[in-house]
């Protein structure tokens, strides 16, 4: 089975997961619920599960475990999402080729809607990963994902990237503030499928690690590419609003080019931390390769 399958079928596989535990839109508050629905069912790439599949059958584990925290880092990916497309932050009117919350509800209703999903996340991540997982890596899971969602991680990153709308950052600044804001919740996914293993060794998690500090920074700097290359269809969110808000970004320092072959430096490093995985593995080299020549 190749990457493309997989992802067709880990997808498949989380979407069913995701839409049992989101409230159903019947229930009251209807309009909240219908709102968190509409923002997290609404197709994406869903790369952080993916993640947490393919991290943990490269550790051999049965994916089918792996749904509760699959499901609680794609809800917190999307609470992100739908904060990020406000007026206050980026204002955005398209998410994923549709209106953004805030444009097909309301500002209110999109506020609360984040804010809901976070604490779904971790609702579900407690009540439900007992089932599957011992008291400890449950504990470990909930702190891997609460410090990549704060102020230490994606919070604090978007806080960074707040503060530097119109200013020059250097190289080592720009990184900073992606290794938060991207990279924090691409880690947690990893780590995540990690942790469901009751025989990860420190070896194998720090290679683990290491993989997806480098792809959670090659994601961003292909973000930025795309966001001068690709086109809103193609996208399915405004192309160039990056440079409409004079945000730093890796081409606008470094040069389309240097871009291109930062994202390439990226890989090899991802690629290599695998050094002494076996084929089980391979899915997750091809993610690192996906994630650098995607056009979306």
């Amino acid at each position: 089975m190749d990457l493309k399958q997989l992802m067709q079928a880990y997808q498949q596989q989380v979407d069913t997961a995701l839409a049992g535990f989101l409230p159903a839109s019947t229930l009251q508050p209807t309009r909240l619920h219908e709102a968190m629905r509409y923002s997290v069912l609404n197709g994406g790439k869903r790369v952080r599960p993916l993640l947490v599949y393919l991290t943990g059958q490269a550790l051999g584990l049965d994916t089918k475990i792996l749904n509760v925290p699959a499901c609680a880092v794609e809800l917190v990916h999307a609470y992100s999402l739908v904060h990020d497309d406000l007026p206050a932050m980026d204002d955005d009117d398209l998410r994923r080729g549709k209106p953004t919350c805030h444009k097909a509800y309301d500002e209110a209703t999109a506020i609360l809607v984040g804010d809901a999903l976070q604490t779904l996340a971790f609702q579900i991540l407690a009540h439900h990963a007992p089932q599957h997982f011992s008291s400890l890596q449950c504990i470990k899971m909930l702190e891997a994902l609460s410090i990549a969602t704060g102020s230490r991680g994606m919070a604090g990153g978007q806080a960074i990237d707040i503060d530097s709308v119109g200013r020059e950052l250097n190289i080592a600044e720009l990184e900073n503030m992606h290794i938060h804001k991207t990279g924090a919740l691409i880690r947690a996914s990893v780590q995540l499928g990690a942790l469901g293993s009751h025989t990860i060794d420190d070896e194998r998690l720090e290679k683990l690690d290491h993989y997806a500090k480098c792809i959670g920074l090659a994601f961003q700097v292909q973000d930025d590419i795309l966001d001068i290359e690709s086109s809103t269809e193609v996208l399915g969110k405004s192309q160039g609003a990056d440079m409409a808000h004079n945000k730093p970004t890796y081409p606008a320092l470094l040069g389309l080019q240097e871009a291109k072959d930062m994202a390439q430096d990226l890989l090899e490093q991802a690629l290599n931390s695998l050094t002494g995985f076996d084929e089980q593995a391979d899915p997750l080299r091809w993610m690192a390769r996906y994630i650098v020549t995607r056009e979306y």
